[in-house]
C-alpha cells in the first residue's frame, strides 16, 4: 500500500528509502507506457515555490518527491510533533529547540521521512542499478562538463549514456532539445538546468520525449560527478552539513546557505504558529 504523501509549506514528499525509489524506477523502465517525473526539493527549492506559482504546482503534481536536505527531514519531524497542539508558545518552542537535533543526533529525524537523498546521489544509484539496456541522457550544465560526467558514470557502472548536451533552458531552445534528446531515444533523462529551471523545462518538454521513461532534475550532480566542484566528505554528507563544506569552498553561496538554514526553519515555524491546525 502507498504511504501518503507527507506536505511541507504544501509541496508533498514521499517517504520511501533510496532502495524503493531504485525499484519503482526499474519497475517504471519495464513498462513502456508510462512517464515517472521525479524531483528533489531542497529548503531553497521550497521557499522559491512560495513566490512561484508555476514552480509550485509543478512541485505538487510530480510522481515522486524525494528530499533533498536535512532541513526538510527536521521540518517533517517537527510538523508531525505539533500536529494536534493548539498552543502558539508550544510550536515556537518545540521548533526552536528541535533544531539543535540537526546536527547532534540526525538519526531521530528520520520517523517521518526515512532519507535524505540528493540529486547526485540518486543519479548515481540510478546509473548503477538500472538494466545495462537502460538508455541515458545527461541534459544541462556548464560546457564540457556532462561529457566529463559521462565517461566517469560509464566507466564506473558500465551504464550506456547515449547522449549529452548543455543547451539552454530557454523556451527559444525547446525545439531543438527535444529533437536531440528524441534522436537519441533515452529511456532515462537527467537535467542539471538547476531549480527552478529544470522543473520548469521538464514540465513543459516531457510530454513531447516519446522515449524518456524517467526524467528528475539533477541541480549541481553533473558538476560533482565531473570532479568540477568538490563535494563534502562523507562525514559532513552523513551530518548534513555539506552546506557548510560548500560554504567554505564557495563565500559567495552565503545567501543560499542563509535562505536554507536560517530563512528555511524561520519559515516552518511562522508557518506553523499561524495555523489553527
Amino acid at each position: 500500500m502507498k504511504q501518503p504523501r507527507i506536505k511541507i509549506l504544501e509541496i508533498p514528499f514521499d517517504p520511501i528509502t533510496e532502495d524503493q525509489i531504485i525499484e519503482k524506477i526499474n519497475a517504471n523502465l519495464i513498462n513502456t507506457g508510462s512517464q515517472l517525473f521525479i524531483a528533489t526539493p531542497n529548503p531553497e527549492m521550497l521557499l522559491e515555490a512560495k513566490k512561484h506559482t508555476e514552480f509550485k504546482e509543478i512541485l505538487c503534481t510530480t510522481d515522486i518527491n524525494i528530499p533533498d536536505g536535512i532541513g526538510i527531514l527536521w521540518a517533517a519531524e517537527y510538523l508531525n510533533s505539533i500536529k494536534n497542539c493548539q498552543s502558539k508558545t508550544i510550536k515556537l518552542l518545540k521548533g526552536i529547540s528541535s533544531l539543535p537535533v540537526i546536527a547532534i543526533n540526525p538519526k531521530k529525524i528520520r520517523s517521518i521521512l526515512p532519507n535524505r537523498v540528493t540529486g547526485t546521489d540518486l543519479m548515481q544509484s540510478i546509473c548503477k542499478n538500472a538494466p545495462t539496456s537502460a538508455r541515458i541522457f545527461l541534459l544541462g550544465a556548464a560546457e564540457a562538463v556532462a561529457a566529463k560526467a559521462k565517461a566517469k558514470l560509464q566507466k564506473k557502472y558500465n551504464c550506456q549514456i547515449v547522449g549529452t548536451d548543455d543547451g539552454a533552458a530557454t523556451p527559444n531552445n525547446y525545439y531543438n532539445l527535444r529533437e536531440l534528446i528524441n534522436a537519441a531515444k533515452p529511456d532515462i533523462l537527467f537535467v542539471a538546468f538547476g531549480a527552478p529551471k529544470q522543473e520548469i523545462w521538464l514540465a513543459r518538454n516531457l510530454s513531447y520525449l516519446k522515449t524518456v521513461k524517467i526524467a528528475i532534475g539533477v541541480g549541481g550532480a553533473f558538476d560533482f560527478i565531473a570532479g568540477s566542484v568538490k563535494r563534502a566528505p562523507a562525514a559532513f554528507q552523513k551530518l548534513g552539513l555539506e552546506w557548510l563544506w560548500r560554504l567554505f569552498l564557495q563565500p559567495t553561496r552565503i545567501r543560499r546557505i542563509y535562505r536554507a538554514t536560517i530563512k528555511f526553519p524561520l519559515t516552518i515555524i511562522g508557518a506553523a504558529i499561524k495555523s489553527k491546525k
